[in-house]
């Protein structure tokens, strides 16, 4: 049943995420509060809202991909999906729980190379798969500057 392709596709997504804001969570009041940032640094709240949606977007991005007929990369596809997921969950990982924004930087980075090829690769077994992931690249760009800040303004960190 499709239905519950869906749901276990957003459900997969969200799971990662709410496990990984499970690592964020202490260290935002903690040492992410003790943190210089940049002037375009939206306010704590945010952050919660636009990854769920985030990972909904994902999950149903993941949907379209699993139920076009078309088998050609499908394999390709899926192994880039999981990873650009364990890259995204390694990142709050290494920033958050190791206070280690040069490690999560080289990952974000890796991480936007893998939504990228993974996009590409949706792209042409799913338009719609395709666009669901941009709004996800969008934000991580910005994550990413965010994180490249956050290095330049803490020296030492």
């Amino acid at each position: 049943m499709k239905i519950t392709r869906l749901i276990l596709c957003v459900f997969l997504c969200v799971i990662v995420g709410s496990v990984s804001g499970f690592f964020t969570v202490g260290e935002i009041e903690g040492w992410y509060a003790t943190l210089n940032k940049p002037g375009l640094n939206p306010p704590n709240w945010i952050f919660g809202p636009v990854w769920t949606l985030l990972y909904i977007m994902m999950g149903v991005a993941l949907y379209f991909f699993w139920i076009t007929k078309s088998e050609k990369n499908k394999r390709s596809g899926y192994v880039l999906f999981y990873i650009q997921l364990a890259l995204n969950f390694l990142w709050s990982l290494f920033f958050f729980k190791m206070h280690n924004p040069i490690i999560a930087l080289v990952d974000i980075v890796l991480l936007i190379i893998t939504i990228l090829t993974t996009m590409f690769l949706f792209r042409k077994i799913s338009v719609n798969a395709f666009y669901l992931l941009i709004p996800y690249l969008l934000w991580v760009c910005f994550a990413t500057w965010l994180n490249y800040q956050i290095i330049q303004l803490n020296p030492g960190i």
